[in-house]
């Protein structure tokens, strides 16, 4: 049978939430009556057979590209389905990243796609070693994949690195496909998106993890201009017409971005430090410390990372995402960025439930 599901989405919305919400992956709603805007401009229709131009160009401009260049998606999800829908046909060889973003794999899956992995290394700081995907890759390689920031750990890859990675992927007539819908968390000397590093860069990402305006759904993928309108013609068949005021309001969203980003900035700094004290406190977990990104990806260090998660729900009420989901069931991820009261809280009860494993162990 076709991989038709996703269990990390279907455990989000079903049984991460908790009062105290460690299981977030992106920041705090943005409020639309903060957002600088004449809501009589809005409609309710609008001209978009394959891409609203404003949008186009807004999104373009961004990232210095050609607005040929630019698909429009519901989403980071479906551009993610998109690109690699419009490049991997079944059986197709795909490289994917291990620890990987679940909803990725499960894609690739749906796809009928062969499945293979690179590992990132925790000793190794989560880091690609170019080399790992050196030993793996094949001629019958058909696509990479990987998330910069790193979905879970929040690890930045260099470009340095990227390029390598095209290297190798061009060797064998391979594309690349990139995630970047957390590379705008890096807040200080921004890199630029790796499509720039070569035609054989493809590269997916939103406004929904770091600008705090998922409800509009924006989404984006970089192709070059013959395979972007394949991605558009695939598109007709799962939101042919996309939602005309969603648009509109991206494209405010996009005119006033450093207001959006730096919002939630201060909270995401804020909780940062909070969660680097405690690592720095706590022995009965550890993580690679990062300096930028929205989550975190600690490692349980004494007994069942799930009973103890459980045991965080049900009599803390916090949670955290299983790492399970990231087929790493030793770790957890914590996300930042909503509320720093909560998130403060919420570590506090992390930290007491940690004492509490550690007199009664697991």
């Amino acid at each position: 049978m076709r991989h038709k599901h996703s269990d990390y989405m279907h455990w989000s919305k079903t049984q991460s939430s908790a009062r105290f919400n460690l299981a977030t992956s992106g920041v705090a709603p943005f409020p639309l009556r903060e957002l600088p805007i004449d809501l009589k401009e809005l409609e309710i229709n609008g001209d978009n057979r394959y891409g609203y131009a404003p949008l186009q160009q807004a999104i373009a401009a961004h990232h210095g590209v050609d607005p040929d260049c630019v698909v429009e998606s519901a989403g980071t999800s479906m551009a993610n389905h998109l690109a690699m829908g419009a490049i991997i046909e079944p059986d197709d060889e795909v490289l994917i990243e291990h620890p990987a973003y679940g909803p990725i794999l499960d894609i690739a899956q749906y796809l009928q796609a062969n499945v293979k992995r690179f590992p990132r290394a925790e000793e190794n700081g989560w880091a690609i070693d170019p080399a790992e995907i050196r030993r793996r890759i094949t001629p019958k390689t058909r696509l990479i994949v990987i998330t910069n920031l790193h979905n879970p750990t929040s690890v930045l890859t260099a470009d340095s690195v990227l390029q390598e990675i095209g290297d190798i992927a061009r060797s064998v007539g391979a594309l690349v496909l990139v995630d970047e819908v957390y590379l705008d968390a890096v807040y200080e000397n921004t890199p630029r998106t790796s499509f720039h590093l070569g035609p054989e860069f493809v590269v997916t990402s939103s406004l929904t993890k770091v600008y705090g305006v998922s409800g509009l759904r924006c989404g984006w993928i970089l192709a070059q201009p013959d395979l972007a309108w394949k991605m558009r013609r695939l598109n007709d068949l799962y939101s042919a017409t996309p939602v005309h005021p969603g648009e509109l309001l991206s494209v405010a969203a996009f005119r006033h971005l450093d207001l959006l980003r730096e919002r939630a900035r201060r909270i995401v700094d804020a909780d940062r430090k909070l969660l680097r004290d405690f690592l720095k406190q706590e022995a009965a977990v550890s993580a690679v410390e990062t300096k930028w990104g929205t989550t975190s990806f600690p490692r349980f260090l004494k007994g069942n990372a799930h009973v103890f998660l459980e045991r965080l729900r049900s009599e803390f009420d916090t949670s955290a995402v299983p790492g399970r989901f990231f087929e790493m069931p030793d770790h957890f991820r914590i996300g930042m960025g909503v509320n720093t009261e909560m998130f403060a809280e919420g570590v506090n009860r992390l930290s007491r439930a940690l004492i509490l494993t550690d007199e009664h162990a697991i």
